[in-house]
């Protein structure tokens, strides 16, 4: 491929290898001036390690790139930016003690006599970069007290300040909801001009009609694709990245209101957010918790495990009264949580796939006495990895170096190998492909075909639809409502999820 100078940016026969794993192979990319391009594969795919080269986090080993028909080599994150090549991690990347305009000059703060910083001038040049934006920003602002959208706004002022031509934003909206997903494609197209581009990377489908033009697809590594938004479907698109056609249509099926509640809550408070929530499990049951961000759900779930401590409130497994202090003894009593932060909460990123996934049964499966039998161990993790399709080289593999949505289904891994009785998977999918999705929807069919009972969180009201046979709305900590499957619909969940809040407007 030669450069073309009609082309913002140019990928071509790019390779890239990591001990026992080529990562990509022949890769190929193109963007065009003015263009929202629309990334998209499978966890594992290639994708973050593309974006990688191109920014100079790694250093790639054949292969060219160009911008704007120049040869780009850039070794660092830094000359990336200066060249005009700015990303948007789905982790963001920001000092939350500091403000807005302390984040976006960080390194490069305006000085008087090259020795002292001038706040006046940094906050002038913020305002005039919010501006340019249309940001309801305030420069003085601490970016630990904002949302996650308007830290992503910061994180948007932050590339324009390098004079950005290149925007890549790697999963944007995996924790935002919906009108803060509107605001935030608002943003994109202010952004985008004939001189500009972006590299829009998302496991959400209906985003790619909705705000890009192309569409990119890549598989293990190599291209597989490019089509125009208008002219494809997601269908076409989903099979060119799996490779194969996937059945979406599935839908949950009742659960007789005579099964054994398994799970009973009544009453539950904590010092912040859970006010009196109530609701039962049953034995079998996939139970959905929507809502809107904050409105309790991960709260509520962190105090029925013992993460957080309860002020008022009655917990009982299967009719009987228990007090959970700590997670550890609620997996002792049969309940296990994934958290929606995997990193954080989940993950030992520097042990490998085996301890991850034994971590939470070594002492009563894996051990004989004092010591550790590490062949039952290791086999148990190998079923886990050959069960769950998890994309690693060996168990052996330090879980760091797994995508995204392979680290999450090592943590349900985890729980499979407890052998827990109730699951409470936080955001299960959160950035994971839609192969992996549909794999994880199945996994947890049949777990409840096989009598565990589930609650599933999630932001997704479709993934809510798809999977719940009943759904306990949220909003500021309070049950404003429990839907049957039957009359579940995204309109009837946003108003519960909106009731105690349009309440307390009222008063």
């Amino acid at each position: 491929m030669r450069p073309h100078s009609s082309l913002l940016l140019q990928v071509d026969d790019v390779h890239k290898s990591f001990p026992g794993v080529s990562a990509l192979s022949g890769m190929r990319l193109d963007l065009r001036h003015g263009e929202v391009l629309g990334l998209v594969g499978e966890n594992g795919a290639g994708k973050s390690t593309l974006m990688k080269l191109l920014t100079g986090i790694y250093a790639r080993q054949s292969g060219q790139f160009w911008l704007n028909g120049e040869p780009l080599d850039v070794r660092t994150p830094r000359e990336a930016e200066e060249r005009g090549l700015s990303i948007i991690h789905q982790e963001l990347n920001l000092v939350s003690h500091l403000t807005v305009a302390e984040n976006i000059w960080l390194g490069r703060e305006p000085l008087a006599g090259g020795l002292f910083t001038r706040p006046g001038e940094q906050i002038r040049r913020t305002r005039e970069l919010l501006d340019r934006l249309e940001m309801d920003l305030d420069p003085r602002a601490l970016v630990a007290h904002l949302s996650v959208a308007k830290q992503q706004m910061v994180e948007i002022a932050k590339a324009l300040s390098f004079d950005a031509k290149v925007l890549i934003m790697d999963e944007p909206t995996s924790a935002l909801n919906e009108a803060e997903v509107a605001q935030l494609h608002t943003l994109i197209r202010r952004f985008v001009t004939p001189s500009t581009g972006v590299v829009y990377i998302t496991h959400r489908m209906p985003e790619l009609t909705a705000i890009t033009d192309r569409i990119t697809v890549i598989r293990d590594g190599k291209y597989i694709a490019t089509t125009d938004t208008a002219s494809t479907t997601l269908d076409a698109v989903i099979s060119h990245m799996v490779g194969r056609a996937v059945d979406t249509s599935a839908t949950p099926v009742g659960v007789r209101d005579d099964r054994e509640v398994i799970l009973s809550v009544r009453g539950l408070r904590t010092r912040t957010m859970v006010d009196d929530v109530s609701f039962d499990l049953h034995k079998g049951e996939v139970l959905g918790f929507a809502g809107l961000m904050g409105a309790g759900r991960t709260e509520t779930a962190r105090a029925i495990i013992g993460a957080d401590p309860i002020t008022s409130g009655r917990i009982s497994l299967r009719g009987k009264p228990v007090t959970i202090r700590n997670p550890a003894q609620a997996a002792r009593l049969g309940i296990g949580y994934l958290s929606e932060d995997r990193k954080k909460y989940g993950l030992m990123l520097n042990l490998d796939v085996t301890h991850n996934v034994g971590i939470s049964s070594v002492a009563h499966r894996f051990c004989a006495g004092v010591f550790e039998r590490k062949g039952a161990l290791r086999r148990a993790a190998e079923q886990t990895v050959d069960l769950l399709k998890i994309k690693t080289p060996s168990v052996n593999q330090r879980v760091k170096y797994l995508s995204g949505g392979n680290q999450q289904k090592t943590i349900i891994g985890r729980w499979l190998v407890k052998d827990c009785d109730i699951l409470i998977f936080d955001e299960p999918t959160r950035g994971i492909d839609v192969g992996a999705k549909e794999e994880i929807y199945h996994l947890l069919n049949t777990l409840a075909s096989q009598g565990k009972s589930i609650i599933m969180i999630s932001s997704e009201l479709p993934e809510i639809l798809r999977m719940a046979h009943r759904v306990v709305v949220m909003s500021d900590g309070r049950v404003t409502g429990t839907l049957s499957a039957e009359d579940a619909t995204q309109e009837s969940m946003m108003a519960l999820a909106t009731n105690h809040q349009q309440d307390k407007k009222e008063q």
